[in-house]
């Protein structure tokens, strides 16, 4: 399904927002995405960017970290086109180095991006995510440091965080560490003792408690579902929101 084909099902759901993905390269014109962008501001959908995945903005070879740069920034020039505030991606990996000298080159990295946003005032914001591997930079400890750091923005994915912690995760106790707006994903996980293994369709069950959380700590929250059925699985979860926010149900 096409982007513009996206948006009109989302709006004709009932749904609010959407994540335009550039999973394997960025291949939208900005022209196209300006097209997009105003559908999407005419139906009511919050679009966001998910940059390609083709991204280590620690790695070892020169190259690869000026490519990794340039996939960002040119999923940031689309975003700016679409009218999509937040700019998602996968930061990089430890590698053989430490989680310090991996933190050091990545934020080196997103100021030098950061820089380049400034100059050609794109109305983007970088969201480092939180991975699904604990072999992956983005606990949510480094995302948080990085953004007091750099003043970027974070994208935390509570499941790739159920996964990266073997599914001992207190939603409450997270939350309070986040800051009052931000972009979030979610969708079920299966996982095994390295972390993420794959994205699972998402249960009732499964998205009560992290919903109960939210509410309860009055967060506002742009939430993607990454599931293998967004769609249909995302208006469940706004259902379930809809429903624990009249108080019609006790989460599991």
């Amino acid at each position: 399904m096409g982007n513009l084909a996206g948006v009109r099902k989302v709006a004709r759901m009932q749904l609010d927002c959407m994540e335009v993905a550039f999973t394997y390269g960025v291949r939208m014109s900005v022209q196209d995405a300006r097209e997009v962008g105003a559908l999407a501001k005419d139906k009511g959908v919050v679009l966001s960017v998910h940059a390609p995945y083709y991204i280590n903005l620690a790695s070892d070879e020169k190259e690869k970290i000026q490519a990794s740069k340039k996939r960002i920034l040119d999923a940031c020039q689309r975003a700016h086109a679409l009218g999509a505030p937040n700019v998602v991606f996968h930061a990089g990996f430890y590698q053989k180095k430490t989680a310090e000298q991996t933190y050091a080159m990545i934020k080196k990295a997103i100021l030098a991006i950061q820089r380049r946003i400034k100059k050609n005032c794109w109305k983007v914001k970088l969201c480092p995510e939180v991975t699904g591997k604990p072999s992956q930079f983005g606990s949510i400890d480094e995302l948080l440091t990085l953004k007091k750091e750099t003043g970027c923005s974070i994208c935390v994915d509570f499941a790739h965080l159920y996964a990266r912690r073997q599914g001992q995760v207190d939603y409450g106790k997270i939350i309070k560490k986040l800051p009052k707006i931000f972009h979030a994903h979610f969708s079920g996980i299966e996982y095994g003792p390295k972390g993420e293994r794959k994205h699972l369709n998402v249960t009732r069950k499964f998205f009560e408690p992290l919903a109960a959380a939210l509410l309860k700590a009055g967060r506002e929250v742009t939430l993607i579902c990454e599931s293998p059925h967004p769609y249909k699985d995302a208006a469940m979860m706004k259902r379930v929101v809809t429903a624990l926010t009249a108080g019609k149900r006790t989460p599991a």
